[in-house]
């Protein structure tokens, strides 16, 4: 049996920033190779490029869970080129690790935070 951190279990739970948002300024979606997994991710950009707002959704198992909901907390008050540096390490060391069976939950995250950036600049102008 895979054995999980408490920050895991806890996001897992207890996800943090479930949903959409209305008129984002970025958005992606990434599918897994490895397992199937669909991660959506939405931001909200202000006039200085900070990222004001985050909200996820995932269809997946609860590694992918708690990698969305961390992902959100981490860039949520950064500017759009500190997240655009964020690593599928940086999250699982955020969840206090993840087993190596589901490392590929993180870069899944990474992954879609890296398109909804893309989407930003493509749809804003900003390279």
């Amino acid at each position: 049996m895979v054995e999980y951190s408490d920050k895991v279990m806890d996001h897992f739970r207890n996800p943090r920033n479930v949903g959409q948002i209305k008129d984002p300024s970025g958005r992606g979606k990434v599918s897994s190779p490895v397992c199937g997994d669909i991660m959506e991710l939405d931001i909200k950009v202000d006039d200085k490029g900070v990222i004001t707002d985050a909200k996820f959704k995932t269809f997946g198992c609860g590694a992918a869970i708690a990698s969305g909901s961390m992902l959100t907390e981490l860039i949520r008050g950064k500017t759009v080129e500190e997240a655009g540096k964020l690593s599928n390490e940086a999250v699982a060391e955020a969840l206090d690790g993840l087993p190596e069976v589901k490392l590929h939950c993180s870069v899944l995250a990474e992954e879609t935070l890296k398109k909804a950036l893309k989407n930003y600049r493509l749809t804003t102008s900003h390279q």
